[in-house]
C-alpha cells in the first residue's frame, strides 16, 4: 500500500536552485532508486497534461537543471537533451483534453504522474511528486514536495522533460491546425488564441470544454 507525506516549506528553506538533499535523504533511510516527476499544461485551454518521471544517476547529474518555468526555450532544450543523455531511467505520460473534461485538470495532472512513474523501466522505491499531492495509485513510497521543481533536481529534471515534450506536441498541433497558432502559444489563453476561438469555435478533441471560456 502506498503511504504518503506532505512537505510544506517555508519560502526561507527553498534554495535558490534545486540540489539532491531530498535524493540523498532518502538514499540513506534505503529508499533507492529515487524519481521525480512532475508535469505541464494544467493551464492551458488546449492539449493535453503532460508528466514526466526521471531517476537520475547521482554520480552523473545534468548541469542546469532548473524549474523549467524558470528557464527559456533554449535553456530547457540544452538540459532536455542531457537529461536524456545521463538519466538512469525516463518516462512520460498524457492526459488528454477529454479526460481533463471528464474529472477536473488536478485529477488528471495526478493521473499523468502515476503514468509516468508506472513506465518508467526502473522501478522506484521512491517518488518524489511536485505539489502538495502523491499521484494516486503508485506501487512505492510517495512524498509531494512544494515547489519541488526549485528544491529537487530529479522534479527540476522531470519538470523540463514534460515541459518540452509537452511544446513539441503542441508545436505539432499546429502545423495541423494552423488557423490556431498552437505553435506560438502552445494552447494558453493568449489574445491571438481567444481570437481564434472566436472566429472558428473549438477545435474537436483538443480544446478543454470545462475551461472557461467554453464553460457555461
Amino acid at each position: 500500500m502506498t503511504q504518503s507525506r506532505s512537505d510544506s516549506p517555508l519560502l526561507f528553506e527553498i534554495p535558490l536552485r534545486p540540489d539532491y538533499t531530498l535524493e540523498n535523504s532518502a538514499r540513506r533511510e534505503g529508499l533507492w532508486p529515487v524519481a521525480g516527476t512532475d508535469e505541464a499544461g494544467r493551464g492551458p485551454l488546449a492539449g493535453p497534461v503532460v508528466a514526466a518521471a526521471v531517476i537520475l544517476n547521482p554520480d552523473c547529474i545534468p548541469a542546469g537543471l532548473d524549474d523549467s518555468k524558470r528557464m527559456d526555450a533554449q535553456a530547457r532544450a540544452v538540459a532536455f537533451e542531457e537529461i536524456l543523455s545521463k538519466a538512469v531511467a525516463i518516462s512520460f505520460a498524457s492526459c488528454c483534453a477529454g479526460s481533463i473534461d471528464t474529472g477536473d485538470i488536478r485529477k488528471a495532472s495526478l493521473e499523468a504522474m502515476r503514468r509516468a512513474v508506472a513506465g518508467l523501466p526502473t522501478q522506484p522505491r521512491m517518488v518524489l511528486a511536485d505539489g502538495r499531492d502523491v499521484p494516486p495509485g503508485l506501487f512505492c513510497l510517495g512524498r509531494a514536495v512544494v515547489k519541488g521543481d526549485q528544491r529537487s533536481q530529479s522534479i527540476a529534471a522531470a519538470s523540463i522533460v514534460a515541459k518540452v515534450m509537452r511544446d513539441r506536441m503542441m508545436a505539432r498541433t499546429g502545423f495541423c491546425l494552423p488557423a490556431y497558432g498552437f505553435e506560438v502559444h502552445m494552447g494558453y489563453a493568449t489574445v491571438r488564441h481567444r481570437t481564434a476561438i472566436t472566429e472558428h469555435g473549438p477545435a474537436e478533441r483538443l480544446h478543454r470544454l470545462s475551461f472557461a471560456p467554453f464553460r457555461r
